[in-house]
């Protein structure tokens, strides 16, 4: 084992503990809407602060990793990836939190209806299940399970589109809580971003471990038609 083993397997715990926290804090949400918890909501809120402290730790790391070990090849990828993994958590986490703001102000006054008609539960179960891969992922240097991301990632593209005409609709029903449907709304766009960067991690893991970039791979074969 060289010096520079446990120093990986160290930044490798904390990626996996970013990515169940971060985890944890979606299912907050799911859980806050089903139950229409106010506390939990502001309880997600309150731990932001700790997603912000271990995407710090994460950058320490990977910066004393690169000064004093040079890493190559594969371990080189792996902190160059969880740099970029750690980035895409923190802004994951800004949207949980910005998500737990938004049911605040909506959950005891939104419907059952409403929350149905924007597919809010479904888009949760998707994204906490695709961040749940990530963390299986990088912990098992898993690529295809990687993979699966992309798919899972089409429902809340779909989902995200539709949302224009469901708010429409939701506005002209019940035209005295159009700020209530916009917040919704609002639920629907984090959730889907959400997913985006999810998809980025994803990327990042078969980078670090087949050394193939997958960003921008969509764009150029659009070019090409």
């Amino acid at each position: 084992m060289s010096n520079l083993d446990p120093e990986l397997e160290a930044l490798k715990h904390n990626l996996v503990d970013m990515l169940a926290l971060v985890n944890s804090q979606l299912s907050k949400c799911k859980e806050a809407t089903l139950n229409e918890d106010l506390n939990l909501a502001k309880e997600v809120v309150s731990r932001e602060k700790r997603v912000n402290a271990l995407d710090l730790a994460i950058d320490k790391d990977c910066e004393n990793i690169l000064a004093l070990y040079t890493p190559v090849a594969t371990d080189l990828r792996f902190v160059l990836a969880s740099l970029k993994i750690s980035n895409d958590l923190e802004r994951i986490g800004d949207n949980a939190e910005g998500i737990a703001g938004l049911l605040i102000h909506v959950m005891e006054k939104a419907t059952e209806e409403m929350v149905s008609k924007f597919k809010l539960n479904e888009m949760f179960d998707v994204t906490i299940s695709m961040l749940s891969d990530m963390e299986e992922a990088v912990e098992n240097e898993d690529t295809a399970l990687a993979r699966q991301i992309f798919a899972k990632d089409e429902f809340l593209n779909e989902n995200n589109r539709n949302a224009d005409s469901i708010a429409k609709e939701l506005i002209l029903q019940y035209p005295d809580n159009i700020k209530l449907i916009l917040k919704l709304f609002s639920i629907v766009r984090k959730l889907e971003r959400v997913g985006d960067l999810a998809k980025n991690i994803g990327e990042e893991v078969i980078f670090h471990i087949e050394a193939k970039v997958l960003k921008h791979k969509k764009d150029q074969k659009k070019k090409k038609k």
